[in-house]
């Protein structure tokens, strides 16, 4: 990845986690502030509702107190104690609640029995355990009524002065959807009332705390048109209240989109003895805050969009004020590194990057000239130690040449016969020193004048083979030499200068043959090493020491009585000119290895 893809990752990201985090911080923010505006709505219609509550019981107790308080059924009371006959009044609650506008009233006997309903005729005679609540408060009841259902009301009882043992009134008034009308509904805001919770196993079921709690019926809730829309949604807030007998919230989804979302809370309505007989619920439309959360999210993603355009390009000036010119620079540091030491890179700018332009181009500059001054040194050095290479080497064959000279001057005393034996030895003598000149000057001729490689396709095989032929004859003659042969059944194909390859290679099997006088084994191995070719060289001498090691392929340098330290100096140069490399390897006492290591042709 290049450095403009990092930096237009990294301020893409950058800015998609700003925006990120400001978007989420923000949403977290307005749904604190939004419940928070829905927890204060619920508890103010909360308290309205027990407002109006306490309105409407003391409404039915001024009512019930009015009835109790009537001369006529003071009247009606001690015609009950005295008789005890109840048939005179089966209708008399009827006109009495039509009188109050109660919808429920009964009178109760001495004995606790019903002698007059009003909202069902026909109950007179059965016992009614509400009156015998002796609390001068008004309770919620879940009233029976002639047509098998119930409602639920709003009681208040009241015992009839005059009379002993006590006759009893007990009358209220329905909590169904026109009581919820009456409630002030904030826009947004639904309401509705759930009733019947208990299931009435005895007569006294609706004022016990263990009565069984009736299945959630959708049909039981009610809202201030009727029956409230989504009532199912409801059960689960609803059913808790009802088991918990507290408050309960929660989010409800009206239908499968999550649009269609209220914050709803469960309120639960109690009878004097504690048992859950109505659930009030209150749900405020989430419509506003998903509005608000849908409009952030599209500035967000505007945001985050028009951000990552500003990153591109910022991202391309950046890389054309940072990264283009280090892109320069490492283009010409390859450059230095290759051997191009004229390298330069354009200067832009005073800042840090132009700074850095200017400290490379000082560089190479420098580079350059301290190359040129370090050629310039080795030159003078290379031909001085040339020189006086070449003087030791000329000075050795000298000295028996004037011996000679010297020798035919003193001879020219002696007689004809002595003469001839004498010029014949010396004339010898001069032949073979003037060979070893002969022999001197070629080779300092060899190593100084390397031609080019002339590079063609070949198999290292073939190149290999050439040399055992040539060099596996003549060791049958003199110390026993065996040549050994270990090749890559593989094609191993070289681009090279055939002749000089079977110059350097001869030389090596040379020096191997001539570490061993009394004889040995010289192995030839040749293997395929991933893109290049490793040949080997090995024999059996006596190996060399690290020293010798470190300096074998110096010029000059040489470890033979005779040699000129030229021989190992150019295999190297011949195959450095191949792009190849070789190295010696040489355990205590186990021979020496040479190993070289030349590109794969179309590696």
């Amino acid at each position: 990845m290049s450095l403009r893809q990092k930096l237009l990752l990294l301020f893409s990201l950058t800015v998609a986690a700003a925006v990120a985090a400001v978007a989420s911080t923000v949403l977290v923010r307005i749904r604190q502030v939004f419940e928070r505006h829905n927890q204060d709505e619920t508890a103010l219609f909360v308290s309205q509702f027990q407002r109006e509550f306490q309105h409407r019981s003391a409404s039915v107790a001024a009512a019930i107190d009015r009835i109790a308080s009537q001369e006529h059924m003071r009247s009606v009371a001690f015609e009950l104690v005295q008789s005890g006959d109840s048939a005179p009044f089966l209708n008399e609650a009827q006109t009495l609640a039509q009188d109050a506008r109660l919808d429920f009233l009964e009178v109760v006997g001495p004995d606790g029995n019903i002698v007059s309903s009003a909202q069902w005729p026909a109950r007179f005679g059965y016992p009614e355990p509400a009156a015998r609540d002796s609390s001068s408060t008004p309770f919620l009841k879940s009233e029976d009524l002639s047509d098998g259902s119930t409602a639920l009301g709003l009681f208040a009882v009241r015992t009839i002065r005059g009379a002993e043992p006590a006759v009893k009134v007990i009358g209220g008034v329905r909590v169904d959807q026109h009581f919820l009308a009456d409630l002030p509904v904030a826009p947004g805001m639904q309401i509705g009332l759930y009733s019947d919770p208990v299931i009435p196993g005895t007569l006294d079921a609706a004022f016990s705390q263990s009565a069984t709690a009736a299945a959630f019926d959708p049909k039981r809730m009610l809202g201030i048109d009727g029956m409230l829309p989504g009532a199912a949604n409801y059960s689960h807030i609803i059913e808790q209240a009802r088991k918990t007998g507290r408050e309960t919230a929660g989010i409800l989804y009206l239908t499968s989109g999550h649009q269609d979302s209220v914050a709803a809370t469960a309120i639960p309505l109690k009878n004097s003895a504690g048992t859950v007989l109505a659930v009030l619920t209150v749900a405020i439309s989430r419509n506003g805050l998903l509005a608000e959360q849908q409009q952030i999210r599209q500035i967000a993603y505007g945001v985050a969009g028009a951000g990552i355009l500003l990153a591109i390009i910022f991202s391309l000036w950046i890389a054309a004020r940072v990264s283009r010119p280090v892109e320069e620079l490492a283009r010409a540091a390859e450059e230095v590194a290759g051997g191009s030491w004229d390298a330069r890179v354009p200067e832009r700018g005073n800042d840090e990057v132009g700074v850095l332009a200017r400290s490379f181009n000082h560089m190479t500059e420098q580079l350059e000239n301290q190359r040129e001054r370090l050629i310039q040194s080795e030159r003078v050095a290379a031909w001085r130690e040339l020189a006086r290479r070449l003087a030791h080497e000329l000075k050795n064959p000298l000295f028996p040449l004037q011996l000679t000279v010297e020798n035919l001057t003193r001879a020219r005393q002696l007689p004809p016969a002595e003469f001839d034996e004498v010029f014949n030895e010396s004339t010898q003598t001069l032949s073979m020193e003037i060979g070893n000149l002969k022999k001197i000057i070629g080779r300092f001729s060899d190593f100084s004048k390397m031609p080019k490689p002339e590079l063609e396709r070949i198999d290292a095989k073939d190149a290999l083979a050439r040399v055992r032929s040539l060099y596996a004859a003549e060791s049958n003659e003199g110390p026993r030499i065996e040549f050994k042969m270990q090749l890559d059944d593989r094609p191993m194909p070289l681009m090279a200068d055939p002749e000089l390859l079977h110059r350097a290679l001869s030389n090596l099997v040379l020096n191997a043959k001539d570490v061993m006088p009394d004889g040995g084994t010289i192995t030839i191995s040749a293997f395929n090493r991933e893109s290049n070719v490793e040949i080997r060289v090995s024999d059996t001498g006596q190996g060399l020491t690290p020293e010798e090691c470190d300096r074998l392929f110096t010029p000059y340098y040489t470890t033979k009585q005779h040699g000129t330290g030229l021989g190992l100096a150019i295999v190297q140069s011949v195959i450095a000119d191949h792009a190849g490399t070789i190295a010696v390897e040489s355990p205590q006492g186990q021979g020496a290895t040479f190993v070289i290591t030349l590109p794969r042709a179309g590696a």
